[in-house]
């Protein structure tokens, strides 16, 4: 399409937006043509859209798509100083981008506390692929799960006191952090999502969950972060998507309550590299089948005395 198209179309869109105060219901060809501008149009059209476009009911936040298929250098001219410009900033940077120098994006509202650049320690997150009509953001894939022995569940009663003291302020936070990742899932959708914390290790911590694993493998702590940003970024079977950006904030949030510095994330960047890499990471699974979106996960600090997490976060088709 030429420039007077694109011109025409978002033409379109605004008359659809004021038939709205008439009672007309265009809502649904406004929002569709926002996502066409925003995943097609070149840089200017783009930007000026993810700004001002609702995008509820696209296929993905505006920002992400937009950046999905655009430089920074296509959008930065024509953002203004707005939320959803920096959104886009940082979905830029999990793209690869490096902007923690960028005039732009330093100058824009900081919605995540997040750097503008990804570390070394980080892994490549999953990213969505967007087409005319379509979304697809599967599951990074996890290697091959081991056989468990055949363990019986423990007697709760028995581990109430050294479980009662793995759930500390600390611990709070980090099961508050890895329900979070699931949060869509359970607020839009119909998932469910349940951490625990125990004083042992990670098969343990498991079967706190009412789980009898069956089958568990340990990942890398790149593999484990890739797993975490991919679920915070998802919407599960009906929620809405968040977005990349989002889904790596989440992964960073869980890094934050295990080092145990909440505040000024990338000035302890260092303490969070040192969390990821020095927690034991696992995927673990059950006899029951998975039918849509799963997110089964286990991790041990480390320390004199071990402490581990276990999260269960299902959503079904």
């Amino acid at each position: 399409m030429g420039e007077r198209d694109w011109d025409q179309l978002d033409l379109l869109r605004q008359r659809c937006r004021l038939v709205l105060e008439r009672g007309k219901q265009l809502w649904a060809v406004a929002a569709y043509i926002e996502y066409r501008l925003c995943l097609e149009a070149p840089g200017p059209w783009a930007a000026r859209t993810l700004e001002t476009g609702s995008g509820r009911f696209a296929l993905g936040p505006l920002p992400e798509v937009a950046s999905s298929s655009h430089t920074w250098a296509e959008l930065a001219p024509y953002l203004q100083g707005t939320p959803q410009a920096a959104m886009a900033a940082h979905e830029r940077v999990v793209r690869g981008e490096d902007l923690s120098k960028d005039v732009t994006a330093l100058s824009l509202p900081a919605v995540l506390d997040l750097p503008l650049r990804l570390a070394d320690w980080e892994p490549r997150y999953p990213l969505a692929e967007y087409g005319p009509d379509e979304v697809s953001a599967p599951a990074p894939a996890l290697p091959p799960l081991e056989a468990l022995p055949v363990l019986a569940l423990p007697v709760l009663d028995e581990r109430r006191d050294q479980d009662a003291a793995a759930i500390d302020a600390p611990g709070r936070e980090v099961i508050s952090a890895l329900e979070e990742l699931a949060a869509n899932w359970t607020t839009e959708s119909n998932g469910r999502a349940e951490a625990v914390a125990v004083a042992g290790g990670a098969v343990d911590a498991v079967r706190a969950l009412g789980a009898r694993p069956v089958q568990m493998v340990q990942l890398s702590s790149s593999a484990a972060l890739a797993q975490m940003a991919w679920a915070a970024a998802t919407g599960g079977a009906h929620g809405r998507r968040r977005g990349a950006a989002a889904g790596r904030f989440g992964a960073w949030s869980v890094l934050a309550a295990l080092s145990g510095r909440g505040e000024d994330w990338a000035a302890n960047e260092i303490a969070f590299c040192d969390a990821a890499i020095s927690t034991r990471w696992y995927a673990w699974a059950n006899q029951e089948p998975v039918t849509g979106w799963a997110l089964h996960l286990a991790l041990e600090t480390a320390g004199p005395s071990v402490r581990a997490f276990a999260l269960a976060a299902v959503d079904a088709f």
